[in-house]
Order: structure tokens, then sequence, then C-alpha cells
């Protein structure tokens, strides 16, 4: 089971940004609801949680897009959103949900075009533009449109260009959404690159293994409240027994609800949880409920470590979430 990530800066590192007690409602819908949460230089907070949530409100507080109606934003050097907006973000990149790459610009010329809000003059920005592009991993697309694009080269693009005035922070919403496996990995390779050179990111994803594999810290956040604040695997160990047995009935939803309400079975597990035709067995010592599993014909086992999606799933339901 892979360790945490491990920031690249000491965390006794005095905060890059601090949210506090932040609110947001919107008529009668309280959207955030006394939000804490701060990152550190060279750290990775992954914001997870399901559709309304609140994830995308407080990206938007933060960037002072939305303001809140209670609580504060503060960034390093005594910054507060939204009265020095334009200070804090100087210091900030932003890739979000979904990109707004200007279609008539190539590759080179986006980067060169956004640049210009930053201050760069064309030419004093264009000899920056070549090493950007190869870090996108499209030197050979220099003189493309987005429209010629793939999702993830374009979302790659959107990444170069939020690094364009080289941020301390770098603010991510769901940035590998509707990405092939292929193209998730090489955007993964590029974030830990600039974890790895001191960047902080703030992310937001629905991707648990995306979560794991970049996030030093998670906060999990349901109606707008934080549920929950911690590494990775710490919170695993404090909110779910180690192991996970999944069970696949015979095909029908009536014999996995029997296998779920068996006295016997759920005597030797701490937890049991009914999906459709899949029971999900938690426990301490999976090697007794594999054993009497093993005395049912035609039954199919999963036996694996709990990870990141059984905590979100457990601390939010499994119910189906709809909006943003």
């Amino acid at each position: 089971m892979p360790a945490d990530p491990t920031p690249s800066t000491a965390a006794s590192t005095a905060p890059l940004l601090q949210a506090r007690h932040l609110r947001k409602r919107y008529g009668e819908a309280t959207v955030v609801d006394d939000l804490s949460f701060e990152i550190a230089p060279g750290e990775c907070l992954g914001v997870i949680g399901p559709n309304g949530a609140g994830k995308t409100t407080t990206i938007r507080m933060c960037l002072g897009l939305t303001a809140p109606d209670g609580g504060e934003i503060a960034a390093l050097g005594g910054l507060h959103m939204p009265r020095d907006a334009r200070a804090i973000k100087a210091q900030l990149g932003v890739v979000a949900q979904y990109d707004s790459l200007d279609p008539d610009f190539s590759c080179a010329e986006n980067l060169v075009v956004y640049a210009r809000y930053f201050g760069y003059s064309r030419r004093d920005f264009a000899a920056k533009v070549p090493s950007l592009l190869d870090f996108a991993a499209l030197s050979h697309k220099a003189d493309a449109k987005p429209g010629e694009l793939s999702g993830g080269m374009r979302r790659r693009l959107s990444l170069a260009r939020a690094l364009v005035n080289d941020p301390k922070l770098l603010i991510l919403d769901e940035p590998t959404t509707g990405l092939d496996p292929q193209a998730r990995h090489l955007m993964w390779e590029r974030l830990q690159t600039l974890l790895q050179q001191g960047k902080s990111i703030l992310l937001t994803t629905h991707f648990m293994d995306e979560a794991e594999r970049l996030c030093h810290r998670l906060l999990v956040v349901d109606h707008g409240r934080k549920i929950a604040e911690g590494r990775p695997r710490e919170l695993i160990a404090e909110h779910l027994e180690p192991h996970v047995v999944e069970v696949y009935g015979q095909g029908s939803a009536g014999s996995a609800q029997a296998l779920a309400e068996s006295p016997a079975l759920r005597a030797l597990a701490q937890r049991t949880e009914l999906s459709g035709e899949t029971v999900f067995f938690y426990t301490r010592d999976a090697r007794p409920l594999l054993d009497a599993l093993g005395a049912h014909e035609g039954l199919r086992t999963f036996h694996r470590p709990a990870n990141l999606e059984d905590l979100f799933l457990k601390l939010t339901g499994r119910q189906i979430r709809e909006g943003g």
C-alpha cells in the first residue's frame, strides 16, 4: 500500500493561503457553512465531496469570483481577499473545470496573449514559451489551435497557461475530468513535478486514486461543511476497517441481500453494506470471512485493502447526488 505523499517543504512553514470560517448562502440554501482550511508551501490539499457539496463555490471564493457572506481568506504577506484580489491573483495559477482557451489562437499564442494580463510584453515572454510547451509535452503542437488538440492536450495547455506568471499556488478544479487513463497519468506526472519544485496545489477531484496519489492532505466536505481532514492513509485508518471483501451474488439482488443479511456472515465483519448485487464486508480480519464464503457455491469474491473510495462512501453515503 503506497505511503502518503510528502510535502517538499517543512510543515512548519507559514501557510500560503488560509480560509477561515467561510460561509455562503444562495437564498435559503447554505452552500458553504463555516469552512476553514490552509495550504502550506509545497503542499497539495485535495478537496473531495459529492456534487453540490460546495467545492466549486469555495474555489470561486478563493479566486475572488464569489464574495463570501462570512469569514475571510488570507494570503502570505498579509493580503486578504477580496480587498487585495489583484495582488493575490498575481501569485495564483488556475485550471478551471472547463478550459477557456482561445480557439482562434495557436498553442503558443494562447500562452503569449495570456501572459499579457500579467504585464509581460510579447517580446519578453516569447523566450519562455518553448519551455512551457515542452513541460506540457506540446512542443510539436506549438502552431496548432485548441480545436485540433485531444482533450488531454487541451488540459495540459491549460496547465501550461496557468504557469505563465510562475505562481506560488495552483488552483485546479477537477483537472482530469474526461481524460483517458494515459492522459490522466501524464497530467499527474506534471503535477508531481510542480510539487517537487515547491509549488502548492489546491485540487478538487472526484477521482479517489488521483487524490491518494497527489494529495498530502484531504479536506472532505458535504453540504458545505468539513466532515473530515487529514492525510489520506491516516483518514482511512481512522474511519475504516483495514480489509474489504466484495461479494458478488448469483446474478440477483435477492441473493445479494440474503448474503448481506446472513447472521453468520455479518458476525465475521464489523460492517456490511449492500449496493445492487454486490455486498461489501468491512473487517479487521478477512480470513474467517473468506473461509465462510467459500462454503457458498457460485459466489465471486474480491479481497482488497480499504481505500479512499470506501472512506468517501462511508462519510458521504452511496446515494446519487445531482447538480454541481
